[in-house]
Protein backbone atom coordinates (compact mmCIF):
# COMPACT_ATOMS: atom_id res chain seq x y z
CA UNK A 1 0.00 0.00 0.00
CA UNK A 2 1.20 3.50 -0.83
CA UNK A 3 2.61 5.70 1.94
CA UNK A 4 0.74 8.59 0.33
CA UNK A 5 -0.46 9.55 -3.13
CA UNK A 6 2.96 10.95 -4.03
CA UNK A 7 4.99 7.78 -3.39
CA UNK A 8 6.19 6.39 -6.72
CA UNK A 9 5.72 2.64 -7.12
CA UNK A 10 4.57 -0.10 -9.49
CA UNK A 11 0.81 0.50 -9.98
CA UNK A 12 0.24 -3.21 -10.62
CA UNK A 13 1.40 -4.12 -7.11
CA UNK A 14 0.27 -1.05 -5.18
CA UNK A 15 -2.90 -2.74 -3.89
CA UNK A 16 -4.30 -6.29 -3.64
CA UNK A 17 -4.87 -8.13 -6.89
CA UNK A 18 -7.82 -10.35 -7.86
CA UNK A 19 -8.01 -13.52 -5.81
CA UNK A 20 -7.38 -11.75 -2.50
CA UNK A 21 -10.85 -10.19 -2.49
CA UNK A 22 -13.42 -12.02 -0.40
CA UNK A 23 -16.48 -13.11 -2.34
CA UNK A 24 -18.98 -12.80 0.51
CA UNK A 25 -22.19 -11.37 -0.85
CA UNK A 26 -23.88 -8.54 1.08
CA UNK A 27 -27.37 -7.10 1.01
CA UNK A 28 -27.56 -3.77 -0.80
CA UNK A 29 -26.18 -1.15 -0.16
CA UNK A 30 -23.33 -3.01 1.57
CA UNK A 31 -20.82 -1.85 4.16
CA UNK A 32 -17.04 -1.45 4.29
CA UNK A 33 -16.77 -3.38 7.55
CA UNK A 34 -17.77 -6.65 5.88
CA UNK A 35 -15.31 -6.36 3.00
CA UNK A 36 -11.98 -8.08 2.78
CA UNK A 37 -9.60 -6.53 2.27
CA UNK A 38 -11.07 -3.30 3.63
CA UNK A 39 -10.95 -0.58 0.96
CA UNK A 40 -8.42 2.24 1.17
CA UNK A 41 -10.24 5.58 1.07
CA UNK A 42 -7.10 7.56 1.84
CA UNK A 43 -7.47 7.34 5.63
CA UNK A 44 -3.72 6.74 5.94
CA UNK A 45 -2.55 7.64 2.45
CA UNK A 46 -4.05 10.96 1.29
CA UNK A 47 -1.95 14.05 2.04
CA UNK A 48 -3.55 17.44 1.41
CA UNK A 49 -2.07 20.84 0.58
CA UNK A 50 -4.90 23.43 0.98
CA UNK A 51 -6.01 23.22 -2.65
CA UNK A 52 -9.68 23.62 -1.59
CA UNK A 53 -9.26 25.97 1.36
CA UNK A 54 -12.66 27.13 2.70
CA UNK A 55 -14.54 25.40 -0.13
CA UNK A 56 -18.12 24.31 0.66
CA UNK A 57 -18.93 20.98 -0.96
CA UNK A 58 -21.87 18.59 -1.25
CA UNK A 59 -21.04 14.92 -1.87
CA UNK A 60 -23.75 12.36 -2.52
CA UNK A 61 -23.03 8.73 -1.73
CA UNK A 62 -20.60 10.16 0.81
CA UNK A 63 -20.73 7.37 3.36
CA UNK A 64 -18.32 4.91 1.75
CA UNK A 65 -16.44 4.02 -1.42
CA UNK A 66 -15.61 6.81 -3.84
CA UNK A 67 -17.75 9.29 -1.89
CA UNK A 68 -15.84 8.70 1.34
CA UNK A 69 -12.51 8.98 -0.48
CA UNK A 70 -13.59 12.29 -2.03
CA UNK A 71 -14.78 13.57 1.36
CA UNK A 72 -11.47 12.71 3.05
CA UNK A 73 -9.47 14.32 0.26
CA UNK A 74 -11.65 17.43 0.16
CA UNK A 75 -11.36 17.87 3.93
CA UNK A 76 -7.60 17.45 3.92
CA UNK A 77 -7.46 20.02 1.14
CA UNK A 78 -9.42 22.46 3.33
CA UNK A 79 -13.09 21.93 2.41
CA UNK A 80 -16.19 21.63 4.57
CA UNK A 81 -18.60 18.97 3.33
CA UNK A 82 -22.26 17.99 3.38
CA UNK A 83 -22.58 14.20 3.11
CA UNK A 84 -25.66 12.60 1.57
CA UNK A 85 -26.34 8.87 2.05
CA UNK A 86 -29.09 6.31 2.68
CA UNK A 87 -30.36 5.94 6.25
CA UNK A 88 -29.15 2.33 6.43
CA UNK A 89 -25.61 3.60 5.80
CA UNK A 90 -25.59 5.74 8.95
CA UNK A 91 -22.68 3.97 10.63
CA UNK A 92 -20.45 4.32 7.57
CA UNK A 93 -21.48 7.97 7.16
CA UNK A 94 -20.58 8.74 10.78
CA UNK A 95 -17.14 7.23 10.21
CA UNK A 96 -16.66 9.44 7.15
CA UNK A 97 -17.76 12.49 9.14
CA UNK A 98 -15.26 11.58 11.86
CA UNK A 99 -12.45 11.50 9.31
CA UNK A 100 -13.52 14.88 7.91
CA UNK A 101 -13.58 16.41 11.39
CA UNK A 102 -10.20 14.88 12.20
CA UNK A 103 -8.90 17.03 9.33
CA UNK A 104 -10.27 20.12 11.11
CA UNK A 105 -13.20 20.67 8.79
CA UNK A 106 -17.00 20.63 9.17
CA UNK A 107 -19.07 17.60 8.22
CA UNK A 108 -22.85 17.80 7.94
CA UNK A 109 -24.75 14.51 7.72
CA UNK A 110 -27.96 14.46 5.66
CA UNK A 111 -29.51 10.98 5.31
CA UNK A 112 -32.16 10.43 2.68
CA UNK A 113 -33.13 8.67 -0.54
CA UNK A 114 -32.47 10.98 -3.49
CA UNK A 115 -34.98 9.24 -5.77
CA UNK A 116 -37.44 12.08 -5.16
CA UNK A 117 -37.06 15.71 -6.14
CA UNK A 118 -38.11 16.74 -2.62
CA UNK A 119 -35.19 14.86 -1.05
CA UNK A 120 -32.74 16.49 -3.47
CA UNK A 121 -34.14 19.92 -2.71
CA UNK A 122 -33.93 19.25 1.02
CA UNK A 123 -30.26 18.28 0.70
CA UNK A 124 -29.44 21.52 -1.11
CA UNK A 125 -31.49 23.48 1.44
CA UNK A 126 -29.44 21.99 4.29
CA UNK A 127 -26.24 22.97 2.52
CA UNK A 128 -27.53 26.52 2.17
CA UNK A 129 -28.52 26.64 5.85
CA UNK A 130 -25.15 25.34 7.00
CA UNK A 131 -22.78 27.08 4.58
CA UNK A 132 -24.76 29.74 2.70
CA UNK A 133 -23.44 28.58 -0.66
CA UNK A 134 -22.25 25.57 -2.64
CA UNK A 135 -18.82 25.74 -4.28
CA UNK A 136 -18.63 22.12 -5.40
CA UNK A 137 -21.40 19.61 -6.05
CA UNK A 138 -20.27 15.99 -6.41
CA UNK A 139 -23.12 13.88 -7.80
CA UNK A 140 -21.78 10.44 -6.96
CA UNK A 141 -24.60 8.33 -5.47
CA UNK A 142 -25.43 5.36 -7.68
CA UNK A 143 -27.33 2.11 -7.83
CA UNK A 144 -26.55 -1.01 -9.82
CA UNK A 145 -27.62 -4.64 -9.69
CA UNK A 146 -26.00 -7.14 -12.02
CA UNK A 147 -28.35 -9.50 -13.90
CA UNK A 148 -26.81 -12.58 -15.51
CA UNK A 149 -29.81 -12.85 -17.88
CA UNK A 150 -29.17 -9.39 -19.30
CA UNK A 151 -32.24 -7.61 -20.65
CA UNK A 152 -34.71 -10.32 -19.60
CA UNK A 153 -33.43 -10.22 -16.01
CA UNK A 154 -33.98 -6.48 -15.56
CA UNK A 155 -37.35 -5.66 -14.04
CA UNK A 156 -39.13 -2.38 -14.62
CA UNK A 157 -38.71 -1.68 -10.90
CA UNK A 158 -34.94 -2.12 -11.13
CA UNK A 159 -34.70 -0.01 -14.30
CA UNK A 160 -36.67 2.75 -12.58
CA UNK A 161 -34.50 2.62 -9.47
CA UNK A 162 -31.28 2.80 -11.50
CA UNK A 163 -32.39 5.86 -13.45
CA UNK A 164 -34.01 7.62 -10.49
CA UNK A 165 -30.83 7.19 -8.41
CA UNK A 166 -28.23 7.78 -11.10
CA UNK A 167 -29.84 10.26 -13.50
CA UNK A 168 -32.94 11.91 -12.04
CA UNK A 169 -31.18 12.74 -8.76
CA UNK A 170 -28.29 14.32 -10.64
CA UNK A 171 -30.73 16.47 -12.64
CA UNK A 172 -32.70 17.54 -9.55
CA UNK A 173 -29.57 18.29 -7.52
CA UNK A 174 -27.98 20.40 -10.24
CA UNK A 175 -31.20 22.34 -10.77
CA UNK A 176 -31.50 23.09 -7.06
CA UNK A 177 -27.81 23.81 -6.46
CA UNK A 178 -26.94 26.12 -9.37
CA UNK A 179 -28.70 29.19 -7.84
CA UNK A 180 -26.39 28.80 -4.81
CA UNK A 181 -23.22 28.60 -6.91
CA UNK A 182 -20.98 31.52 -7.75
CA UNK A 183 -18.54 31.97 -10.64
CA UNK A 184 -15.66 29.59 -10.02
CA UNK A 185 -17.93 26.84 -8.69
CA UNK A 186 -17.76 23.30 -10.02
CA UNK A 187 -20.12 20.39 -10.61
CA UNK A 188 -18.55 16.92 -10.79
CA UNK A 189 -20.54 13.90 -11.90
CA UNK A 190 -19.52 10.27 -11.58
CA UNK A 191 -19.92 8.37 -14.82
CA UNK A 192 -18.19 5.04 -15.60
CA UNK A 193 -16.23 2.93 -18.05
CA UNK A 194 -19.66 1.30 -18.50
CA UNK A 195 -20.79 4.37 -20.44
CA UNK A 196 -18.22 3.47 -23.10
CA UNK A 197 -17.80 -0.30 -22.76
CA UNK A 198 -21.19 -1.54 -21.49
CA UNK A 199 -21.54 -5.02 -19.97
CA UNK A 200 -24.74 -6.95 -20.78
CA UNK A 201 -25.32 -7.84 -17.14
CA UNK A 202 -25.19 -4.12 -16.26
CA UNK A 203 -27.19 -2.88 -19.25
CA UNK A 204 -29.44 -0.50 -17.30
CA UNK A 205 -26.58 0.85 -15.19
CA UNK A 206 -24.43 1.38 -18.31
CA UNK A 207 -27.27 3.24 -20.02
CA UNK A 208 -27.64 5.53 -17.01
CA UNK A 209 -23.92 6.27 -17.02
CA UNK A 210 -24.09 7.09 -20.72
CA UNK A 211 -26.84 9.57 -19.89
CA UNK A 212 -24.60 11.12 -17.22
CA UNK A 213 -21.81 11.67 -19.75
CA UNK A 214 -24.20 13.34 -22.18
CA UNK A 215 -25.81 15.47 -19.46
CA UNK A 216 -22.39 16.56 -18.20
CA UNK A 217 -21.34 17.80 -21.62
CA UNK A 218 -24.62 19.63 -22.25
CA UNK A 219 -24.69 21.17 -18.78
CA UNK A 220 -21.11 22.39 -19.13
CA UNK A 221 -22.12 24.39 -22.21
CA UNK A 222 -25.20 25.71 -20.44
CA UNK A 223 -23.44 26.88 -17.27
CA UNK A 224 -20.15 28.28 -18.51
CA UNK A 225 -21.81 31.67 -19.02
CA UNK A 226 -22.32 31.64 -15.23
CA UNK A 227 -18.66 30.79 -14.63
CA UNK A 228 -19.55 27.28 -13.42
CA UNK A 229 -17.55 24.33 -14.73
CA UNK A 230 -19.01 20.83 -15.15
CA UNK A 231 -16.88 17.70 -15.55
CA UNK A 232 -17.12 13.98 -14.94
CA UNK A 233 -14.91 11.29 -13.42
CA UNK A 234 -15.34 7.90 -15.11
CA UNK A 235 -14.11 5.07 -12.89
CA UNK A 236 -13.26 1.60 -14.06
CA UNK A 237 -13.53 -1.26 -11.53
CA UNK A 238 -13.30 0.11 -7.98
CA UNK A 239 -13.28 -1.94 -4.76
CA UNK A 240 -16.33 -0.53 -2.94
CA UNK A 241 -19.29 -2.05 -1.01
CA UNK A 242 -21.34 -1.79 -4.21
CA UNK A 243 -19.41 -4.77 -5.60
CA UNK A 244 -20.16 -7.55 -3.05
CA UNK A 245 -23.64 -6.05 -2.61
CA UNK A 246 -24.60 -6.26 -6.29
CA UNK A 247 -22.51 -9.01 -7.86
CA UNK A 248 -22.34 -12.80 -7.37
CA UNK A 249 -19.45 -14.16 -5.28
CA UNK A 250 -17.59 -15.66 -8.25
CA UNK A 251 -17.53 -12.24 -9.95
CA UNK A 252 -16.27 -10.56 -6.78
CA UNK A 253 -13.27 -12.88 -6.48
CA UNK A 254 -11.76 -11.83 -9.82
CA UNK A 255 -13.15 -8.30 -9.85
CA UNK A 256 -10.79 -5.90 -11.65
CA UNK A 257 -8.82 -8.60 -13.48
CA UNK A 258 -9.97 -7.20 -16.85
CA UNK A 259 -8.11 -3.91 -16.34
CA UNK A 260 -4.70 -3.70 -18.03
CA UNK A 261 -3.16 -2.78 -14.65
CA UNK A 262 -4.48 -6.15 -13.48
CA UNK A 263 -6.50 -5.13 -10.44
CA UNK A 264 -9.39 -3.01 -9.24
CA UNK A 265 -8.78 0.53 -8.08
CA UNK A 266 -9.04 1.50 -4.45
CA UNK A 267 -11.34 4.48 -3.73
CA UNK A 268 -8.31 6.54 -2.67
CA UNK A 269 -7.04 6.35 -6.25
CA UNK A 270 -10.15 8.16 -7.48
CA UNK A 271 -9.93 11.03 -4.99
CA UNK A 272 -7.22 13.08 -6.79
CA UNK A 273 -9.40 13.30 -9.91
CA UNK A 274 -12.26 14.82 -7.90
CA UNK A 275 -9.88 17.23 -6.18
CA UNK A 276 -8.47 18.28 -9.55
CA UNK A 277 -11.89 19.11 -11.00
CA UNK A 278 -12.93 20.88 -7.77
CA UNK A 279 -9.79 23.00 -7.62
CA UNK A 280 -8.71 26.05 -9.58
CA UNK A 281 -5.99 23.93 -11.18
CA UNK A 282 -8.63 22.77 -13.71
CA UNK A 283 -9.87 26.31 -14.42
CA UNK A 284 -9.66 25.86 -18.21
CA UNK A 285 -11.38 22.47 -18.24
CA UNK A 286 -15.13 21.98 -18.58
CA UNK A 287 -17.27 19.37 -20.32
CA UNK A 288 -14.55 16.73 -19.95
CA UNK A 289 -14.68 13.10 -18.84
CA UNK A 290 -11.58 11.89 -17.00
CA UNK A 291 -11.18 8.12 -17.05
CA UNK A 292 -9.67 6.48 -13.98
CA UNK A 293 -9.91 3.01 -15.45
CA UNK A 294 -6.67 1.12 -14.94
CA UNK A 295 -5.88 1.38 -18.65
CA UNK A 296 -9.29 0.58 -20.14
CA UNK A 297 -10.04 3.01 -22.96
CA UNK A 298 -13.00 5.40 -23.02
CA UNK A 299 -13.95 4.54 -26.59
Amino acid sequence: MSEDQYTRQDPREQYPRPGSQQGEEQPHPGTDRRMGPEPDHGERTYRGSNRLLDTKAVITGGDSGIGRAAAIAFAREGADVVLSYLEEEQADAERTAELVRDAGRQAVLVPGDLRTEEACQELVKRAEEEFGRIDVLVSNAAYQMAQSEGLLGISSEQFDRVFKTNVYAMFWLCKAAVPLMRPGASIITTSSIQAFQPSPELMDYAASKGAIVNFTKALSADLIDKGIRVNSVAPGPVWTPLIPATMPAEKVDDFGAQAPIGRAAQPAELAPAFVFFASQESSYITGEVLGVTGGQLLT
